[in-house]
């Protein structure tokens, strides 16, 4: 009896175990008697009967079908083996991780933006994550039909929709069609429940959604980098006068001849010079006089207290009292 118990048992298990599968299903489905069920770590395994569950069992390891998971099923818990016949069931087993999926504009977005009027075209990237969350769902809309279902599946489906999400959402949420990126946190988070109500229907959820990310075309992104950099220096004057440094420090502005080479060293050493000027006044405001209240100023601490010629006290007089000596 022993011979023909082995002759009939089998192994259920999910042997090819890929990271990029959300579930796979056992094909044969006849469990024979002394029949076996391994559970590995990150599945669940599901006995469906007729296409509905009978029951799920999550915890990893090894169970013996007849003593240990028939009597949890829900119509078939009185189920009896007979001599050569098995129990006809499908067992469907899931990839419970949350699986991390990176995605990418395939083709620029025109975003409609004020002055352009076929739109600024722009790309983005990021990552999001999803789950499965409802098993009912996903065996009515999709392990109904199929063996098996990958990431690349969902990939396709969420990015065949993302171009409008986008497009959507940059529009209402992007204020600044040049600096989205300080708006991407608002823009991901409309997104991402518009995504989840997307696929909330086969029975997975979008735990998060994150754009990495804007790209513009080469002119617009030169444009932001340099009105960048004038933010940095404060003003165009001092971006101009930077940049002439800069020039003349890395020897890119010599010119093609001698006398567009001595044009250059005497901007460079006015524009330095008037730098210091400014470094200067800005260090000691106090010494920022007219030139005619210099003069007076040093007029009078010029003037002497007594007459050199006569010994006479003068008090800060033009000519001595005394003589009619001039006082300088």
């Amino acid at each position: 009896m022993s011979f023909f118990k082995n002759q009939f048992a089998n192994v259920v298990e999910w042997q090819e175990f890929r990271d990029d599968m959300i579930f796979y299903k056992w094909h044969n489905r006849e469990i024979k008697k002394g029949s076996k069920l391994i559970i590995r770590p990150g599945q669940d395994a599901i006995f469906l009967n007729n296409g509905k569950i009978e029951g799920v069992f999550k915890d990893e390891g090894e169970y013996d079908i007849e003593s240990q998971i028939i009597p949890f099923l829900s119509t078939l818990k009185g189920f009896k083996f007979g001599f050569n016949s098995g129990m006809r069931v499908e067992v469907l087993f899931v990839n419970t991780k949350e699986f991390n999926v990176k995605w990418g504009t395939k083709n620029a977005i025109n975003i409609p933006a004020p002055g352009l009027p076929g739109g600024l075209p722009i790309r983005a990237n990021g990552t999001f994550n999803f789950k499965v969350n409802d098993y009912i769902a996903l065996i009515d809309k999709i392990a109904g039909v199929k063996d098996q279902y990958l990431v690349e599946d969902v990939k396709i489906r969420i990015t065949s929709i993302l171009d409008q999400l986008l497009m959507k959402w940059i529009s209402r949420e992007g204020k600044d069609m040049f600096n989205l990126q300080s708006n991407s946190f608002e823009i991901s988070k409309g997104i991402k429940e518009d995504l989840d109500m997307e696929i909330m229907e086969n029975g997975m959820t979008i735990s998060e959604f994150t754009i990495m990310s804007f790209s513009y075309p080469k002119e617009i992104q030169d444009m932001i980098n340099k009105n960048a950099s004038y933010g940095m220096v404060g003003n165009v004057d001092k971006y101009q006068e930077i940049s002439m440094i800069d020039g003349m420090s890395s020897g890119k502005m010599s010119g093609g001849g001698t006398a567009s080479d001595m044009a250059g060293m005497m901007m460079g050493m006015n524009i330095a010079n008037q730098m210091l000027n400014k470094m200067n006044q800005n260090q000691h405001p106090e010494s920022q006089h007219s030139p005619v209240q210099s003069q007076q100023q040093g007029e009078v601490q010029q003037k002497p207290n007594f007459c050199p010629n006569c010994g006479m006290k003068t008090q800060g007089a033009n000519f001595c009292p005394n003589c009619g000596q001039k006082l300088t």
